[in-house]
């Protein structure tokens, strides 16, 4: 079979072209996913800022227009679980801390996020899981070197939640 060679220059020009208009949608869709991404970050350091300076009504404002777009983010979650904690909101706060623990299950061999998990349980009322995840804390032997009365804590909540029953 032979192919004239204007044949072979259409192909060719028409290969060019689509690799061509390929690249030129691949670079304008990646500069408006840069920009999304550019705008929630932004959003996610100013909540973090918001937090850790104790404003956390305002952070709460900017966590929940996160959340309903990440909202298969675990540092999301877990950011926005701190705030509701600290908002008081502890049922909301247990459903963050939750959703962050499914998104990544090693958070489980975290032994702040698993003290953090077991106090929102605890406040929330919710003292069966609390114990859970508290007996996690105490059977995994954690002592972090920046929180040397971690295990103090954790026991600390256990009593009381047995001086409850």
């Amino acid at each position: 079979m032979n192919i004239k060679e204007s044949t072979r220059k259409y192909i060719l020009a028409s290969f060019v072209m689509f690799v061509v208009g390929g690249l030129i949608v691949a670079n304008v869709l990646a500069k408006k996913q840069d920009e999304v991404f550019s705008t929630e970050d932004i959003l996610y350091q100013q909540a973090i800022q918001l937090y850790e300076e104790g404003n956390y009504s305002d952070a709460q404002a900017l966590i929940s227009d996160l959340i309903t777009e990440k909202a298969d983010s675990e540092m999301v979650n877990y950011l926005a679980a701190l705030i509701a904690g600290q908002n008081g909101d502890f049922p909301a706060a247990v459903v963050f801390m939750q959703k962050a623990l499914d998104i990544n299950p090693y958070n489980v061999e975290r032994p702040i996020f698993m003290l953090q998990f077991g106090e929102m349980l605890f406040s929330a009322e919710k003292y069966e899981e609390a114990k859970i995840v508290l007996q996690r804390c105490i059977d995994a032997g954690w002592a972090p070197e920046d929180y040397p009365e971690y295990q103090e804590q954790v026991q600390g909540m256990l009593l009381q939640m047995e001086n409850m029953q």
